[in-house]
């Protein structure tokens, strides 16, 4: 059975270990006092040495503290690991990695495009990108293989083109969401489906944290040009209107 190491278990962090540990051997390494959460997603709580040790570690942890724990992870992994990450943001992550990993780890940076709300029941027909970055093709085609096998959608991608992508997809979302909740958007009885749409979209980002959302703007280099080009094209409508 093959042994996967995940550093970090904050939500989404559970979410990759209930669903892994059912097919694999899982340890995972927390700074907090999680030791029967992790249990009870069938996984085995670890030191950080022990989690970085194992053939297969992901890094579960917001993209702002992940050059630190890269950092601290490198000098324990064995040299043939493979390293996952599952940032919604890819540019930085993979410069991050070449950097500071050993040349001879592997390296798969990977987008869910799902979390523990979408998730919560089944991964089928939930997307996930993989950018094939520095991987032997014979384990990236075991690893997209199983994905699939699981029901997910896996889509190939550049970080680059990834991550112009997420910026209108993710955190042009997310902008409109957090500004709905700014402007003080409710239910309300007399709505339209229009409306309705809206609403989900601020339901949507609610579960998230600040910090997920100040990540995925700070962090993708196409984000701001995104964000500026909408606001510039509700300036001009709003002129218009006057």
């Amino acid at each position: 059975m093959s042994r996967i190491g995940i550093i970090g278990f904050g939500r989404f962090g559970q979410l990759t270990t209930r669903y892994l540990a059912r097919d694999f051997s899982v340890v995972v390494h927390t700074r907090s006092d999680k030791d029967a959460a992790i249990r009870a997603c069938g996984a085995r709580p670890v030191s950080l040495e022990t989690a970085c040790a194992q053939p297969i570690v992901i890094l579960c942890m917001p993209i702002s503290a992940m050059r630190d724990t890269l950092g601290q992870v490198a000098p324990m992994l064995k040299p043939d690991a493979l390293v996952v990450d599952v940032c919604s943001v890819k540019v930085y992550p993979v410069q991050w990695m070449r950097e500071l990993l050993p040349a001879s780890v592997s390296i798969l940076p990977t987008h869910p495009m799902f979390g523990p709300d979408s998730a919560a029941e089944s991964l089928k027909d939930r997307k996930i990108v993989l950018c094939p970055e520095r991987i032997a093709d014979d384990v990236y085609q075991k690893i997209k293989s199983w994905l699939e096998r699981q029901g997910l959608i896996v889509i190939q991608a550049t970080a680059d083109e990834h991550d112009e992508k997420i910026a209108v997809s993710l955190s042009l979302t997310h902008f409109i969401g957090r500004s709905l909740s700014a402007f003080g958007a409710t239910d309300l009885d007399i709505d339209t489906e229009g409306y309705k749409r809206l609403m989900h979209i601020l339901g949507v980002v609610s579960h998230d944290t600040w910090q997920l959302f100040e990540d995925m703007h700070t962090y993708n280099p196409y984000a701001r040009q995104k964000r500026q080009a909408f606001i510039d094209a509700m300036t001009g409508i709003h002129e218009r209107l006057d």
